[in-house]
């Protein structure tokens, strides 16, 4: 049976197309996340750096990607600050042609530029790594659910940089975390043929364990 004949159950409303599916709780994500208010966002950061400060492998991490937060994302700006005063390398997403990504080194104050889709990233280039050079990644998200089941904004990004870990065990370097708000969890996400699975969600209120089920690889 292809994905897109099976039911993906979602929260609050189950359809049987799975890119219908994924249109509609994009929308239904962002439009509740440009909904917050700056104190909502400013506890949400607080919270999630709490969630973090609990992950051993997180904080013992030396090469540490993040994003630059945009349209309503949980921001970073506190687990960065974190991260950077513990000596960790900071790095961000740098989006080049087709869908091509790489990460560049960044420090707090360190210029920025808008990419195509209006998103800052370094203007520096030197130092450049791949995915598989850093030792955990911070990965944006528009939904989750409980198996490490992401969906995205579409452009498949992430999920083809970090291909190769499909076929890998589970955790292994780099441990992709995802970052999102508590109420962006959804009961089960189909995921499409091309999904990379993360190893761990953190969201304002809680630490998924998503490499913590039978069956999972």
């Amino acid at each position: 049976m292809r994905p897109s004949d099976r039911t993906t159950r979602l929260a609050g409303f189950s359809v049987t197309d799975l890119d219908d599916t994924r249109t509609s709780l994009r929308r239904k994500m962002t439009e509740q996340r440009r909904a917050l208010g700056p104190q909502a966002r400013m506890s949400a950061a607080q919270g999630l750096r709490r969630q973090l400060d609990a992950l051993p492998m997180f904080l013992n991490a030396q090469r540490v990607a993040g994003y630059w937060a945009s349209d309503g994302e949980l921001p970073l700006n506190l687990v960065l600050a974190a991260a950077a005063l513990r000596g960790q390398q900071l790095y961000l997403p740098r989006i080049e042609a087709g869908r091509h990504m790489d990460f560049a080194p960044w420090k707090l104050g360190d210029d920025v530029e808008p990419n195509r889709f209006g998103i800052p990233e370094p203007t520096n280039r030197d130092g450049l790594l791949e995915g598989r050079e850093l030792d955990a990644v911070l990965v944006p998200l528009l939904a989750f659910d409980g198996h490490g089941h992401r969906i995205g904004y579409g452009g498949g990004f992430y999920d083809t940089h970090f291909a190769f870990l499909r076929n890998q065990k589970r955790p292994t370097r780099p441990l992709l975390i995802g970052i999102g708000y508590a109420f962006q969890q959804c009961e089960a996400i189909e995921p499409a043929e091309w999904d990379v699975r993360l190893d761990v969600v953190a969201t304002d209120q809680a630490l998924i364990d998503c490499n913590d089920h039978d069956g999972a690889s």
